[in-house]
């Protein structure tokens, strides 16, 4: 089975429970809309609360992370935006070349934002996210193996100067990991 960005949307967004947070205006972007061709092979859905969420200096709410890698070694930290007005707003923290500093963290630089709302076009049906070219790391406390994360945080800049930032603390449930297909690690590991 193969699934796509917009696949992974609509499956965060399914898992979304709404509750208070301020309406979204759509950001503009300058970037055209890209051919979404990268496949997700791991899906990690972490359970928990955002004690920070901000977009383009405004703040949101929000209660599901999750982790994707592409096939390609792309990963994501999507997260599922409580907006009440915008039922898909999804904000992804995107980058490559991610590393361990040891068993229980995880660093990301990233290199894009991926942005989603209802105004952006679709595809089968599901908007497709607007690329931003940004700077910035995620980084995250605990691993999938043992089905534990404590924390993710995130902080990234776009082309544009708006600034990003994500502070995910777990509930403590276990973390739901879901293999799609096998593919190469794409993780940079020292203690392999």
């Amino acid at each position: 089975m193969r699934l796509c960005r917009p696949v992974l949307a609509a499956a965060l967004l399914a898992l979304a429970s709404p509750c208070l947070a301020e309406s979204f205006a759509p950001i503009a972007v300058k970037n055209p809309l890209g051919q979404q061709t990268a496949f997700i092979d791991l899906l990690a859905l972490m359970s928990g609360h955002c004690k920070t969420l901000k977009v383009a200096g405004r703040t949101f709410a929000c209660k599901t992370v999750a982790y994707a890698h592409g096939g390609s070694g792309r990963v994501n930290f999507a997260v599922a935006v409580d907006d009440p007005s915008d039922g898909n707003h999804v904000v992804s923290f995107s980058g490559e070349n991610g590393k361990r500093a040891d068993d229980n963290s995880y660093e990301l630089p990233i290199d894009r934002m991926l942005l989603n709302s209802k105004d952006r076009p679709k595809v089968d049906g599901l908007p497709v996210p607007a690329e931003q070219t940004s700077t910035g790391v995620c980084r995250q406390t605990g691993n999938f193996a043992a089905k534990k994360v404590t924390d993710v945080t995130c902080s990234a800049t776009d082309s544009e100067g708006r600034r990003y930032e994500l502070l995910f603390v777990s509930d403590g449930t276990p973390v739901s990991v879901r293999r799609i297909r096998q593919s190469a690690p794409s993780i940079q590991d020292p203690f392999k």
